[in-house]
């Protein structure tokens, strides 16, 4: 499971011209799924982002989590993060997750953070979707639950 986070003032995602999921400040995540994921990665990764200290506290060090600001979670499922761009001019998502499987864990994802964060918004599964973000800092991070970066 691979996920990038950027730390926002305010996102939204909008779909048809509707907007279906609404933040104010905290956390973007774009959630990546693989086809060898499982809820051991689903777990580690709610439990990390939302613990993961990238705001700054009274003496502007990135001491503060999430949790820490009671910021919001606006969660975006994004299989093209597993993209292989190693060959040729066309990514090759071969390790991305069926749709059943990358839906089960993107809603599961979503109900674990649920229980560190207070407000979580989602856009819509497999939905052609405008994203729109202040990004804060700017700070994005990358996270894949298999350590490989």
């Amino acid at each position: 499971m691979r996920v990038v986070i950027q730390r926002v003032l305010k996102a939204s995602v909008t779909v048809e011209n509707k907007i279906c999921g609404e933040i104010g400040r905290g956390l973007l995540v774009l959630l990546g799924v693989e086809d060898m994921d499982s809820e051991e990665d689903v777990v580690y990764l709610a439990e990390k982002i939302s613990n993961l200290r990238i705001f700054e506290d009274e003496n502007d060090k990135m001491n503060l989590s999430l949790l820490d600001v009671n910021g919001d979670m606006l969660v975006v499922s994004q299989f093209t993060l597993h993209g292989d761009c190693r060959k040729g001019k066309r990514p090759n998502f071969m390790k991305a997750a069926n749709a059943e499987l990358a839906e089960k864990l993107y809603l599961k994802f979503i109900d674990e953070c649920k229980k560190y964060v207070s407000k979580i918004e989602k856009g819509k599964f497999q939905a052609h979707m405008e994203v729109t973000l202040t990004n804060d800092g700017p700070v994005t991070i990358l996270l894949d639950s298999k350590k490989i970066f």
